[in-house]
């Protein structure tokens, strides 16, 4: 029985150790790969059928006037609106936060009893108590306290950075869904970007741009893989123990 369970309890951990090495197994001795484009959702959007053309875009007009509505004309509205559409989404973060807390508290109390004269009382038990001793002051009692404290909180944050995003779909009410990402590799370590949200058609420039703080619930993540990444992160037994441990 026991030599079935330490069995069972190192084949749980051979597994455990087999996964965790598969996140790193892609870059060992190589560069990182790049996901599959082909399998991204901006792929899907792209390649799929879009939404129905209006009246005015089946009507064929006059190439050569400057003042045709079509997209492809010189005064055409060329911003994203439909899906497989592509935009560029500015993000540009330069925010600081600053939280200074200070407390002070100071108490201080002081009691005394003491029977002196009662009915001659004191001076009976003065006689029966040892020398240097008094009922004139039974008990006295004195108490301090003092507290203190001092909290502050800074934070500083900037981000530069443009990509292109594709619309994934146009919900009934009209916003866009969106979702873009970018893959930068630099030697054996690759940098992502990716971005996500709900934008509204008006809000995309003449340009074809929006910035970060139009996108509703924004989803912005920079970060990266590789194995510089791989040496600044824990190891899993030292978070588990960070997570575990309570000191």
């Amino acid at each position: 029985m026991k030599k079935m369970s330490f069995c069972r309890l190192f084949l749980v951990g051979t597994c455990g150790l087999a996964l965790t090495a598969c996140g790193r197994a892609d870059h060992l001795g190589k560069a990182p790969s790049f996901s599959n484009p082909l399998a991204s959702q901006e792929h899907s959007a792209m390649v799929s059928a879009t939404l129905p053309r209006t009246i005015e875009e089946e009507v064929p007009l006059d190439q050569a006037s400057l003042w045709s509505g079509q997209r492809g004309s010189l005064l055409g509205d060329r911003r994203a609106v439909q899906r497989g559409d592509i935009l560029t989404v500015v993000i540009e973060i330069d925010e600081s936060a600053e939280i200074s807390n200070e407390t002070e508290r100071s108490r201080s109390g002081s009691e005394t009893l003491g029977i002196p004269q009662l009915g001659g009382l004191p001076q009976r038990l003065d006689e029966n108590l040892p020398e240097g001793a008094s009922s004139a002051e039974l008990v006295a009692i004195n108490s301090r306290s003092n507290s203190s404290g001092d909290g502050s909180v800074k934070r500083n944050e900037k981000l530069t950075l443009r990509v292109a995003a594709t619309i994934l779909d146009v919900l009934p009410n009209g916003v866009l869904s969106i979702s873009g990402s970018q893959e930068l590799r630099v030697n054996y370590e690759l940098r992502e970007l990716l971005v996500s949200g709900y934008v509204r058609p008006e809000d995309i420039s003449r340009q074809n741009e929006i910035t970060y703080d139009k996108i509703a619930s924004a989803r912005v993540s920079y970060g990266g893989r590789g194995q510089i990444s791989d040496v600044q992160q824990p190891r899993l037994g030292q978070q588990v123990l960070d997570a575990v441990l309570p000191f």
